[in-house]
């Protein structure tokens, strides 16, 4: 998977090596297998939690929009840019739905 590749249509899970914890001001996540911190604003902290309990990232920008009054089209494109950020500092996997 190339970072161009994430689309609504995927899951989204954070690997066994990443730890996060949500603060006031911020998110931070740890890759333990790095042992690099990052650092996430409020509203891509309540993004991740939110890839995590959905089934899919269209999902979780459904509920996202809904709980917090945001653009349903803004959300779909600010999380799929964040899918690709975090995929790519291996802090998220990505993978197809299955096809029942």
């Amino acid at each position: 998977m190339t970072q161009t590749d994430v689309t609504l249509d995927m899951r989204g899970r954070v690997p066994n090596n990443v730890v996060y914890r949500d603060f006031v001001n911020e998110t931070v996540v740890l890759n333990l297998n790095t042992g690099t911190y990052h650092g996430l604003n409020p509203t891509a902290g309540r993004m991740l939690q939110a890839i995590e309990r959905a089934d899919s990232l269209r999902e979780a920008a459904a509920r996202l929009a809904a709980d917090y009054a945001w653009d349903l089209a803004t959300v779909q494109a600010d999380l799929v840019d964040l899918c690709r950020t975090l995929a790519h500092r291996g802090l998220l996997e990505l993978g197809e739905l299955d096809s029942d």
